[in-house]
């Protein structure tokens, strides 16, 4: 837990250690010893804390957007996807509580339970610092990621971004390969994407989706100026 541990000393934040604790505690941890307190409640609190933080930071700085484009936009930067990706640049997986079957299974790496605890660490940092402490902390983790994701077409991720973008160049469709390799808990995938049978993106990521999103960025970023946008 260092970098969140060191992200909250560098805002001047210092967590009630118990509700800490409690955001770290997964229900199959808790059900395996004596059904104690879990994160879901911290989890509930959190994911209203950053819809609002987010929500009012997009309405501000995006002010130019329709209601329906803002919502996209919330959507593409609160998604469990992008939560989880925050989660494991801070660390958050290692820390977690969980029980024999999801330790099993690995759900230290899984999207759902590392999206989840950010959003508990998020309710607790609320209950101990109040919302501007946790507005904070939210600008940080996300405001670069919303600023990116403003960037995209309609639909706000990179594939349909360049589908939008070959469409009206007349290039077709984009066409998509991918290969997985490692064992099954490490996969690993590496994707390419190729436009009039050439490839113009590669990516790679621990799933398919976020090893094609990759390759598309890539080749949204390659195709662009050609565009002449």
């Amino acid at each position: 837990m260092s970098r969140l541990t060191d992200l909250l000393e560098q805002l001047g934040i210092d967590i009630d250690p118990q509700l800490m604790d409690l955001a770290f505690t997964h229900r199959s941890w808790a059900y395996e010893n004596g059904r104690v307190a879990t994160n879901e409640r911290l989890e509930f609190l959190g994911d209203s804390v950053l819809g609002v933080i987010v929500t009012e930071h997009i309405y501000h700085v995006y002010s130019d957007r329709t209601e329906g484009q803002l919502a996209k936009l919330r959507s593409a930067v609160v998604s469990g996807q992008t939560l989880a990706q925050v989660a494991r640049e801070l660390g958050v997986g290692s820390d977690v509580k969980l029980g024999k079957g999801e330790i099993a299974t690995h759900g230290e790496a899984k999207d759902s339970i590392l999206a989840d605890t950010l959003e508990a660490i998020i309710g607790a940092i609320h209950l101990t610092v109040g919302f501007d402490g946790a507005g904070a902390v939210v600008h940080s983790l996300l405001d670069p990621i919303i600023a990116q994701a403003s960037q995209l077409g309609a639909a706000l991720d990179w594939k349909s971004s360049l589908q939008e973008l070959m469409a009206s160049m007349d290039l077709g469709a984009p066409e998509y390969s991918c290969v997985a390799s490692g064992p099954d808990h490490e996969r690993t995938f590496a994707a390419e994407v190729r436009v009039a049978e050439q490839v113009v993106g590669t990516g790679i990521a621990s799933s398919r989706r976020g090893a094609e999103q990759k390759a598309a960025e890539m080749a949204y970023g390659i195709l662009l100026p050609a565009a002449g946008e």
